[in-house]
């Protein structure tokens, strides 16, 4: 499946994200969960790009259905569960928590689903949100698409099943 835009009936698009999230360590799906459910209750307009690629499983937000305009992502990966700011370079981070060097991406594992509520990481989700308020204030309430699903995916699981193997 590469483009798929089955996103008008939720229960076909709430099962197969239930299926991609199934793939995980009970402890790390709750996590996903949680910080995906934190996400979208700070983003009740606009689109969430669904990607179960290679690496991971990906819940991107943006005002458009393009993937080119998501400005945060939640990924899941075997061991743990990273917040991503695209771009993230410019953004105040008086309190060191990006981590990254690239040209325009900055993230932050995340300890827990509930590191989204501390005020550091409100701050700054904030301000990758803040170039997209006055679009995302103009979108449909929000929509879930799954833009793609590789055919070949890494495990879910950690060899070791610890959350916190490679952390």
């Amino acid at each position: 499946m590469s483009s798929t835009s089955a996103r008008k009936k939720s229960g076909p698009v709430d099962a197969k994200i239930a299926g991609f999230l199934a793939k995980y360590s009970p402890a790390l799906n709750a996590e996903l969960r949680a910080a995906r459910s934190n996400l979208r209750k700070l983003f009740p307009r606009g689109h969430e790009l669904v990607y179960d690629n290679y690496n991971a499983l990906v819940f991107a937000f943006s005002a458009t259905e393009r993937a080119s305009d998501a400005f945060l992502s939640v990924a899941g990966y075997p061991n743990w569960v990273t917040l991503f700011f695209l771009p993230g370079v410019g953004l105040d981070d008086p309190n060191g928590l990006l981590q990254g060097s690239g040209s325009q991406v900055r993230s932050i594992r995340l300890s827990s689903a509930g590191q989204l509520r501390e005020p550091a990481v409100k701050k700054l989700i904030a301000q990758a949100m803040a170039p997209h308020r006055k679009a995302l204030k103009t979108c449909v309430p929000l929509v879930t698409t799954i833009k793609s699903v590789s055919a070949k995916q890494r495990p879910r699981r950690s060899a070791t099943g610890s959350r916190k193997a490679r952390a």
